[in-house]
Parts: structure tokens; C-alpha cells; sequence
């Protein structure tokens, strides 16, 4: 089985879903999961958890993420982007620096209403099968971080961003805002998921590269080890003669260590055996002298 992160380039018509079954079947594991959903007209970085990385997938949705995307002025449809159903159509009269300022004041912390179109519950249901139905209800707007905000190219009524923002922020809805703001609409034409916790378009695999480097057997070139996520942590290892205790996931103390180590209360660290083997995150227990488990990482037959 595979265990760890591989960066895969999702490519337009597929759903993260299809991706995840793609590779299930590619990799021949079910342990497979994404990392936070890329509409299916969407392109860019997805990163997978493979194996034990599965245990990743809640903390690399959380980061924060960087797009590409192509805002088209003068329209508004009802999915904000150029799938949905036509709503209004406007003649696109303004400057390219009102475009621009317009733009540059969405920088920082803005109140964004989500789309009808999204997968966000409410009452049990997802936003999107209401809209399907042809019901819209109130949504309270989320707070929500634009990091960065740079013009790439501007022919009106066509204009190229790079957005870096927090994580919940739809970049279709950004687009619509803009729109609004200028009083003439606008929609999301297209979008490139470039960055996303440390992963960049430039080093994502096609599934078509995927199944060839594992066909070649050069898979695990590519494969991103669980514990290179934790590289800013401190790194400990086990006696062999306490390593049932790892092994069970349990607790342990100082002076089970291979090497001393001075540890600041709270502190959390890598935990190795003496093979090299990774185990998990632990986290020093300054009063009891002893590391305790944060994340588990090992799985039965590694």
C-alpha cells in the first residue's frame, strides 16, 4: 500500500470524487482521499492522501490556497460562473483603473455570501441541490481573508487575477462581487487551483503521468512522506527495547529516548524508531516528563 501525499493535476470535466475513484483503481488501494473539492470545470493542484496520509486530509483542506482565474465582465448567471444559466447580460462601459480599483478593494478581510451552488449544508442539505430544485434561501455571509490580489492581465472585459486567500473563500463568488461592485456583473470564465499547502502547479502529476510512473515502477519517486508535513517540528527516536510501546501508540518518557533531548512544555515533535520508521506526532507532557500522542501515523503492516 502507498502512504503519503501525492500532488496530482486535476484536469477540467473531472470531480475530485473522480479523481479519488480514477486512482483507486490506477493504485489498486482504497485508502485514498482529496484534500478539498475543485469544481469539475476547474484545473490545478489536488493533493491526494495515500495509505496512512488519509489521517492529512482534514489539515492540508485547511491552508490557505492560491488561484489563477479569468473574471469576464458584463454577465451574471446563476452559478457565477460560465456553466450557469444566463441572468443579465450588461454593456461593459468602465475604466480599466476603475476595473482595477474596484478589484484592489477586495484585498483583506471581506464579508462573503456564499453561493446557491456550493456544498454547504444547511438543514441537512446541500446549497446546490436546492438550487437544482429552483429554491434559494438567505445564506449569513462568512468572513472570509484575501492575502493577495494581483492583476495579470487586463482586456477588458476579460481580466486575469492571481487571488491568495483563506480557506472557504469561493473564488466565483469574488467574481461576482467585483461585478457588482462596478455595476456592470461579472462571472468566473475559468480557474486554476496554482498553490495549496505547499503544493504548486508546476510539480503536479496528469493521472495519465501517474499511471505510467507506476507502471514503470517509479511511483514512489513522487510520493510526498507523511512526516515531511511535520518538517518544522523537533524529531525524536525510540529505544528498540520501548518500542512496543509506539507500536501500540501509548505514551512515553524522557529517558525512553535514543538521544536526550531538551523539550519546551506543550512542545510537539516527530517520533521515530530506531529504524527510521515514523511514527506519529507526540507532544511533551512537561509535568508527567513524558511524550504523549497528538497523531498517529503507523498502520498495521508498514
Amino acid at each position: 500500500m502507498y502512504n503519503g501525499i501525492l500532488n496530482v493535476y486535476k484536469e477540467a470535466g473531472f470531480t475530485s470524487h473522480d479523481v479519488v475513484a480514477k486512482l483507486r483503481g490506477i493504485l489498486k488501494q482504497k485508502k485514498i482521499g482529496h484534500t478539498g473539492t475543485l469544481d469539475p470545470d476547474a484545473v490545478g493542484v489536488l493533493p491526494i492522501c495515500l495509505g496512512s496520509g488519509t489521517k492529512l486530509c482534514d489539515m492540508l483542506t485547511d491552508t490557505g490556497k492560491e488561484y489563477r482565474a479569468v473574471l469576464l465582465l458584463g454577465k451574471e448567471t446563476d452559478t457565477q460562473d460560465s456553466s450557469g444559466k444566463l441572468l443579465g447580460q450588461w454593456e461593459v462601459k468602465i475604466s480599466e483603473q476603475e476595473a482595477r480599483e474596484a478589484i484592489m478593494s477586495f484585498l483583506g478581510e471581506y464579508e462573503q455570501i456564499p453561493p446557491m451552488y456550493s456544498a454547504i449544508k444547511v438543514n441537512g442539505k446541500k446549497l446546490y441541490q436546492l438550487a437544482r430544485e429552483g429554491k434559494e434561501i438567505e445564506r449569513s455571509p462568512r468572513k472570509v481573508q484575501i492575502y493577495c490580489l494581483e492583476i495579470e492581465n487586463m482586456e477588458l472585459p476579460r481580466i486575469t487575477i492571481r487571488v491568495g486567500c483563506s480557506k472557504g473563500t469561493y473564488i466565483r463568488t469574488l467574481c461576482h462581487d467585483i461585478g457588482r461592485k462596478l455595476g456592470c456583473g461579472g462571472i468566473m470564465e475559468s480557474l486554476e487551483r496554482t498553490k495549496t499547502g505547499g503544493f504548486s502547479a508546476k510539480d503536479a502529476l496528469l493521472l495519465a503521468e501517474i499511471e505510467k510512473l507506476k507502471k514503470e515502477g517509479r511511483l514512489e519517486e513522487r510520493i510526498v512522506p507523511v512526516d515531511s508535513i511535520f518538517a518544522d517540528y523537533g524529531a525524536v527516536t525510540v529505544e528498540s527495547r520501548f518500542q512496543k510501546l509506539i507500536d501500540n501508540g501509548n505514551a512515553f518518557y524522557l529517558k525512553m529516548i535514543k538521544e536526550g533531548k531538551k523539550c519546551m512544555p506543550e512542545e510537539k515533535v516527530r517520533v521515530y524508531n530506531e529504524e527510521g520508521r515514523f511514527y506519529g506526532v507526540y507532544k511533551f507532557c512537561q509535568e508527567a516528563g513524558r511524550f504523549c500522542p497528538v497523531k498517529m501515523f503507523m498502520e498495521n503492516g508498514q
